[in-house]
């Protein structure tokens, strides 16, 4: 038999496995699955116009920030200076940042059950464990198809997960570099709402390391310096406190019924209450033993049978990610979820599950592996949301079975929508008249007389109108997600979810068109031209198209929180009168 010095000397190849094999499955799955997001073109685009020397923009002219991902975007800048093609950097990137985040996330793991992370009170390393470890917490997402999805899509989501998993870790295992506060503040970059992630991790840095108020300084400056000095330059550049999608999508609203549809829409057809129910047993057994055990694993207690030389789990890092985990669910619920199947939900979830990501192969948890084994299998095997390939109840799509029928292919990358003619003939008519060097405004499938001497096109489904339109055109969309003027038009009500914005025909006419397309009331029309000079809209337009000179760059930071809030009516007619009063009335 070996004795306990070969057990332990033998662990450190099998820990080595047990980190790579979740990373190599979901490496699998996502690749198996690869696809590209109508939403990731609009990255694309703006990736373009940097490269082409046009800015950090969607359109040229006009200073618009379309990418909710900062970081991401500009990944996706290095990826295309050699030349690579943009789309496939983004969808097979993302892939391998998904599974390198959960390596990392299973590393963490590793470190957090006795595998020499560091110690709270600033000791020594803890001693390493020799127990096993076994998958339990990462079995989930291995299990769910919407994982499998977002692994790849060409979003910010795998680097999302790659961050919450390095971050993570650091802070299990470098709780008192700078170098780990400064990745830990890189949560807003990463997507806005992950602030929320780095507030808690950066909390929990702090009560590991209980610094001296010099060194806290010195953390704060590391964590704050690249987030503070970017939001400064989106104030001063762009004119707002955020990203334009989180305009147009209300991201300060609450919708707590539209969000709890969401949680349901995720967690009942797979099921989550099982695995949920098994972590729980193994966490919360019955009777003095189980709270002994509980004792142990939070690291209240020294371990239980003292003799085994089996290391405490320490609090902070084990409750931290649970913590910031529950608040970033509870934050998509209360701002009404989204329109993509689970997506928003996936940073959570993986938060959620890291402190028991692996676990020591004790009785307890070698149970609750088992049942949550199981459960997997048959996840994997057969459960399924009813609407695959297709928008569902209150309007959640199943985004990348959508995109595979639009476009007639398995994996769609570069999308030719072959099974959407609408769509296909749309992208023929604008690329046309772009070779042709045309001047012409296209609102859906009509073709105007346009303002400006090169296309603009105007249809809602933006990724395909951006990869569309040259990029000395216009690519407008009536949501917002890159159009100022529609993000700020006021939500309508009984719309689909992150599309319940939608600009009338007539402000794209006058903010864009030159002569008056038949059939359309030339009074709305005139309101609306007239509306757009006064008030905060002739403000609005100043901010994101006057030249960016130093007084305009103060002007708009002066003038981003007053901006960002602005609403006006979509109906021209009550806009005129609510932008320009009665004086300006017909």
């Amino acid at each position: 038999m070996r004795s306990g010095g070969q057990l332990a000397a033998a662990r450190p190849p099998l820990r080595a496995a047990l980190c790579l094999a979740p990373a190599l499955v979901i490496l699998v799955a996502g690749f198996q699955r690869r696809w590209m997001s109508d939403d990731g073109h609009i990255y694309v685009r703006t990736v373009r116009q940097i490269l082409a020397g046009h800015g950090p923009v969607f359109n040229a002219g006009e200073r618009a920030e379309s990418s909710t991902g900062t970081l991401w975007q500009w990944l996706l800048v290095l990826a295309g200076l050699p030349g690579a093609d943009i789309a496939s950097a983004a969808v097979y990137g993302g892939l391998l940042l998904t599974s390198a985040g959960f390596a990392l996330a299973a590393w963490g793991a590793v470190r957090l059950h006795g595998g020499g992370g560091a110690q709270a009170d600033g000791g020594a390393a803890r001693p390493r464990d020799p127990r096993l470890l076994l998958p339990l917490g990462a079995l989930v997402p291995i299990a769910l198809p919407p994982v499998w999805d977002f692994a790849t899509s060409g979003l910010e989501t795998g680097l999302a997960t790659c961050w919450i998993g390095g971050a993570w870790l650091l802070l299990v295992a470098r709780p008192r570099s700078l170098a780990t506060a400064f990745v830990l503040g890189l949560g807003p970059l990463v997507r806005p709402d992950l602030a929320l992630v780095s507030a808690v991790f950066l909390g929990a840095q702090w009560l590991i390391a209980r610094p001296s108020l010099r060194a806290a300084l010195a953390g704060a400056a590391a964590a704050g310096a690249l987030p503070v000095a970017y939001e400064i330059f989106r104030m001063g550049y762009y004119g707002h406190l955020m990203p334009l999608p989180g305009v147009t999508k209300e991201a300060s609203q609450s919708l707590w019924g539209r969000g709890l549809h969401y949680l349901g829409d995720f967690a009942g057809p797979y099921l989550l209450w099982v695995p949920t129910l098994f972590v729980l047993a193994a966490l919360l057994p019955a009777g003095r033993a189980g709270f002994a055990r509980l004792a142990e694993f939070t690291g209240f207690a020294e371990p239980c049978g003292g003799s085994s030389g089996t290391p405490s789990v320490p609090l902070v890092p084990a409750l931290a990610p649970v913590l910031a985990g529950a608040l970033c669910w509870a934050y998509v619920i209360k701002v009404g979820g989204d329109f993509m199947h689970a997506r928003m939900f996936l940073p959570g979830l993986l938060l959620l599950l890291l402190p028991v990501f692996l676990v020591p192969a004790t009785r307890a948890w070698t149970a609750a592996v088992v049942g949550v084994g199981v459960w997997a299998v048959v996840c994997a095997a057969v459960l399924r949301i009813e609407y695959e390939g297709r928008i569902g109840p209150g309007g959640v799509a199943d985004e990348r079975g959508v995109y595979v029928r639009q476009n007639a292919a398995a994996h769609p990358v570069h999308h030719t929508f072959g099974g959407y003619r609408q769509n296909a003939a749309y992208a023929r008519e604008v690329r046309a008249a772009g070779r042709a060097g045309a001047s012409a405004l296209f609102l859906s499938r009509t073709r105007l007389d346009a303002a400006s001497p090169s296309v603009t096109g105007f249809y809602a489904t933006l990724g395909l109108n951006g990869t569309a339109v040259p990029l000395d055109g216009a690519a407008l969309d009536p949501i917002g997600l890159a159009y100022p003027l529609a993000a700020h038009s006021e939500r309508l009500a009984h719309r689909r979810v992150g599309h319940d914005k939608w600009l009338p025909d007539a402000w794209i006419v006058a903010d864009r068109g030159g002569g008056l397309p038949a059939g359309m009331d030339p009074a709305r029309v005139a309101a609306a031209r007239r509306a757009l000079g006064c008030g905060p809209l002739a403000e609005l337009r100043a901010a994101t198209r006057a030249p960016l000179t130093p007084r305009r760059f103060l002007l708009n930071v002066s003038g981003a929180f007053e901006r960002t809030s602005f609403r006006f009516p979509n109906d021209p007619l009550r806009a005129e009168r609510q932008m320009c009063g009665s004086a300006g009335a017909p």
